[in-house]
């Protein structure tokens, strides 16, 4: 598989997908486009509108490669600092929004600017398009460690958020609700964890370092996964569903992944040993998935079947972003 027909699947929207932006008249702009999933998720929306709408993809282009690519799939992009609140406010009108900015990976050198972007940015995109329906990430983060033994954390659970980096995340959920009370504004809180991609992710995480020969912590014992294509098509159904006060959705894998197993699993496909080290905990960051199973189509890649990928992504030396998710880290330190 080349990277262009990896795009080409990860951005692949479903019947249900065009039908919930059918149901949200008006044109599309996705704010932070330029980061891991927003390609995929903007490419997806302009297949699903196809052509009926503009789909304008906003970001500051670390990636040309990324903004070009766009620009040849019908897609409007726009170079903008979110964190630059005039430049947020010429941004153009767009009915549907859906807002995937912020900062994870350096928080504990440069906190500051996490909280910057994961709560002033939100503030002033929140400000600007307060008359809209929009769709804005979160993450599992939010909520406390939970008992293995359970279903995971649940939507109406009280936010436990460990280390500044979640607790950044939390402050963006707080501005949406803000501008939800006060203005009416209809957003979706989707909070994720983890998105699976070839080029990144927790399997790939896992599965370069059995082939590597590099130790796996099984201190987070167990993790969800959700393929980033059905995460895309969960994002974008989630615009009808917008109100105020928020509507707030898990979104990741139903099924609860024992690190160890996937490690082990790994190391068989690659005819090799993994190196395990740390001891399996009684809680981890896991998302109960009973409110996403009951309001959307069920995911289209099954977990087997992204392991797969994986592993045949890997043994082929195809290319990755370079950018580990962490999932290990308990503390909250990314």
């Amino acid at each position: 598989m080349t990277q262009d027909e990896l795009d080409d699947m990860l951005s692949t929207p479903r019947a249900e997908t065009a039908a919930a932006l059918e149901r949200c008249p008006g044109d599309v702009i996705v704010l932070g486009a330029g980061g891991k999933m927003g390609p995929t998720l903007t490419r997806m929306a302009a297949r699903a509108a196809n052509g009926r709408r503009r789909v304008i993809a906003v970001s500051r282009w670390s990636s040309g490669a990324a903004e070009h690519a766009l620009r040849n799939a019908g897609v409007e992009t726009i170079s903008c600092d979110l964190l630059d609140r005039e430049a947020v406010a010429r941004l153009p009108d767009a009915a549907n929004v859906v807002f995937m900015a912020g900062q994870k990976f350096g928080t504990t050198q440069a906190a500051a600017m996490t909280w910057g972007m994961n709560t002033l940015v939100p503030a002033n995109c929140a400000e600007r398009y307060r008359e809209s329906r929009i769709v804005a990430f979160s993450t599992g983060n939010v909520y406390a460690l939970s008992p293995v033994a359970s279903g995971g954390s649940r939507e109406q659970d009280s936010p436990g958020p460990i280390g500044e980096y979640a607790a950044s995340c939390l402050g963006r959920e707080r501005v949406f609700e803000l501008y939800a009370g006060r203005f009416g504004t209809r957003v979706s809180i989707v909070r994720l964890n983890y998105a699976i991609d070839l080029r990144y992710g927790v399997l790939v995480d896992v599965a370069l370092r059995v082939r590597r020969g590099e130790p796996v912590s099984t201190d987070m014992g167990y993790v969800n996964v959700i393929w980033q294509g059905d995460a895309n098509r969960a994002a974008l159904e989630c615009l009808p569903l917008a109100s105020a006060p928020p509507f707030v959705i898990n979104v990741t894998g139903a099924e609860k992944l024992s690190v160890r197993a996937v490690a082990e699993w790994f190391a068989r496909r690659f005819g090799t040993t993994a190196s395990l080290t740390g001891t399996e905990r009684a809680d981890a960051l896991l998302s109960d998935t009973s409110r996403m199973r009951a309001t959307l189509a069920e995911p289209e890649m099954a977990v087997a079947q992204m392991m797969e990928l994986v592993a045949d992504w890997v043994e082929q030396d195809r290319p990755l972003l370079g950018k580990p998710t962490r999932f290990e880290a308990r503390d909250g330190k990314f």
